[in-house]
């Protein structure tokens, strides 16, 4: 098959290939380099579109690119909706309720006043394309929470003002395009209301209904379980290109409310519905960037003068701050998170997308400085984006809004091993949480002045009152091999496989009580079960921390200490590593290894408080 065709042009087959292995390749290259994801993938897209001219989306595409973005912005809003479990709210209630109703119409009138004295566009295009300024990009949101490891709250009202916001926004914008078309048309008011309320009111019914069935459906088991998915994607579908066929961008409004109501109706099968669509949706947010990016106009951009900076400033210092300060006078949230939310509001693909669209259509009413919407949109998504992605996780962390600068460990389970492996990474300076849920087990760990949490770990509580985010490692060390090995499984996706680790299963004859080997985390130290590990606390063996210098690096320490089981290794910076079997340790000049040592061993080392 040709790699391109006439004019130069690239096979379909092949375009979608380059954004999909570009896409997905900028978020590998940016969790390699520690790099926030959407920077690469805009700058993915704008060297091989303009600045090289290898893709165009316009050329190489056609006219499906549009539908494709608008299938993709909805899949990606619903996706955030599925996110939205009103139980998980909490004490961010109040914070998101006010952002929503106080701070979408506040965002539009100080967007709308940036956009009218920063950019200089007349009140018809500022008023539109302020209404779609509401919007903070979900697309963005979620790879930056996940990269900056924010405290839980206001992790929440970030990401809840993004996904509920973004089909506001639209909305907005349909209804200012309206009024304009209105007032330049011979369209009257009462009909163009009339059209905007029946699409909206049918938007939110067919959302709400959609979801509700769906749901209804599942839990009955009239869809097996091999078909939830295509039948989830077949429905999605139907309800945002009916809805968008009646009001145009209300099709966002409906997968939204389809997406909030399926999160809430407590299916059993939730948690593998929403993980598969998280991933669809990192190819779809891959995708869409590069698509975007591939095809900006590098001379509407340079037609851009000062007022554009002057834009983007007003928007990120005066307009962005005072909605939120505004919006959160009264609402019990501490100021240093408001002022964290209030300097957070990067943008993305909806706004780009939905301005391109309003823009075009203002064109076509005769307002020439709509031609600038669509520029000024991608400079805004561009500077937001990049700012925000370099600045957040450090800006947070001065805040004191992120979780431990040292990444901690989790323990499942309370008992003698468990309570003297914690003790000893305390000790050095390692955050540590031990859970479980019999709370007697976790009497010595309190007394230690460990920090505890009684309960299941996989229980709405535990998700509720534990920041997790500040925990990297997990260790599923209960006494019931079953248990630890549902934990490190069910928790896996979240912590990353190679954090996730379980004591030792004991061995039975009997195959039919084996558990899979691909189920559960990794085995780490010695070969015993927690029984054996128990054992060895009984008779005397400690915990140790010894710091590695030139003198005396891994093979001295290995060398003296034939006898220690090797647990975990510390690095300088503070990351901690758990050992697995046979696993080679990079030994150095302060790099601290944690062992397991024998009673018989007493060499004069300092203690782990001394380490």
């Amino acid at each position: 098959m040709a790699i391109e065709s006439e004019a130069g042009a690239m096979a379909p087959v092949v375009a979608f290939a380059l954004v999909g292995a570009l896409g997905v390749g900028s978020q590998w290259l940016a969790w390699r380099l520690r790099m926030p994801a959407i920077v690469l993938m805009l700058l993915a897209g704008i060297l091989i579109g303009p600045v090289a001219g290898v893709f165009d989306p316009a050329r190489d595409i056609g006219p499906l690119m549009g539908p494709m973005i608008a299938i993709a912005v909805a899949i990606i809003l619903f996706e955030g909706g599925l996110t939205l479990n009103f139980h998980k709210l909490n004490d961010a209630a109040v914070g998101v309720k006010r952002l929503v109703f106080v701070g979408a119409p506040l965002g539009w009138l100080t967007s709308t006043l940036a956009l009218r004295y920063g950019a200089g566009l007349s009140w018809e295009s500022a008023t539109v394309f302020g209404g779609i300024m509401i919007v903070t990009g979900p697309t963005v949101i979620a790879p930056l929470l996940r990269t900056a490891r924010l405290a839980k709250r206001p992790a929440a009202l970030l990401q809840w003002e993004a996904i509920v916001n973004d089909p506001i926004g639209a909305l907005a914008a349909v209804l200012a395009f309206e009024v304009v078309l209105v007032l330049n048309t011979a369209t009257t008011v009462s009909a163009a209301m009339v059209d905007l309320a029946i699409g909206i009111s049918i938007a939110t019914v067919l959302g709400g209904a959609a979801g509700y069935g769906l749901a209804r459906a599942f839990k009955r088991g009239w869809v097996p379980e091999y078909m939830k998915v295509p039948v989830l994607f077949a429905l999605l579908l139907a309800v945002f290109g009916v809805s968008d066929s009646i009001l145009h961008e209300s099709g966002l409004l409906a997968v939204t409310i389809m997406g909030i109501v399926i999160a809430n109706a407590n299916l059993p099968s939730y948690t593998e519905l929403h993980r598969f669509k998280e991933h669809a949706t990192v190819l779809l947010v891959s995708g869409v960037f590069i698509l975007l990016a591939a095809g900006l106009n590098l001379d509407a951009v340079k037609s851009l003068d000062w007022r554009a900076v002057a834009f983007v400033l007003a928007v990120i210092l005066v307009a962005r701050p005072l909605t939120v300060l505004v919006s959160m006078i009264g609402s019990g949230i501490p100021f240093k998170e408001q002022i964290l939310i209030a300097l957070t509001g990067p943008r993305g693909v909806v706004l780009v997308a939905v301005a391109g669209l309003f823009g075009e259509r203002l064109l076509s009413l005769g307002f020439e400085d709509a031609a600038l919407i669509a520029p000024l949109a991608f400079v805004l998504v561009a500077v937001t984006v990049v700012l925000h992605g370099f600045t957040l996780a450090p800006f947070a962390r001065w805040l004191g809004l992120t979780g431990a600068d040292t990444p901690g460990v989790l323990i499942i389970g309370g008992s003698k091993w468990t309570t003297a492996f914690a003790e000893a990474l305390q000790k050095a300076d390692i955050p540590v949480l031990m859970t479980d849920p019999n709370y007697g087990h976790l009497r010595a760990a309190r007394t230690a002045g460990i920090a505890t949490f009684s309960g299941d770990i996989l229980s709405e509580a535990a998700e509720e009152r534990l920041e997790l985010v500040s925990y990297a490692t997990l260790v599923a060390a209960t006494d019931n091999d079953a248990y630890n090995t549902l934990v490190a499984t069910d928790l896996a996706p979240e912590f990353g496989r190679d954090n996730v680790f379980q004591v030792m299963r004991e061995k039975s004859d009997n195959s039919r009580h084996q558990l899979p080997r691909t189920l559960g985390g990794a085995k780490f130290g010695p070969d015993e079960t927690h029984a054996g590990l128990e054992r060895l606390i009984r008779d005397g063996w400690t915990f140790r921390v010894t710091r590695l210098t030139e003198e005396f690096g891994f093979d001295a320490w290995r060398a003296t200490r034939p006898d220690a089981h090797l647990m975990a290794r510390i690095a300088p910076n503070g990351t901690i590593r758990l050992i697995r079997k046979d696993e080679d340790v990079n030994g150095g000049p302060d790099v601290r290894v944690v062992s397991l040592r024998p009673p018989s061993t007493d060499d004069g080392e300092q203690p782990p408080s001394d380490s």
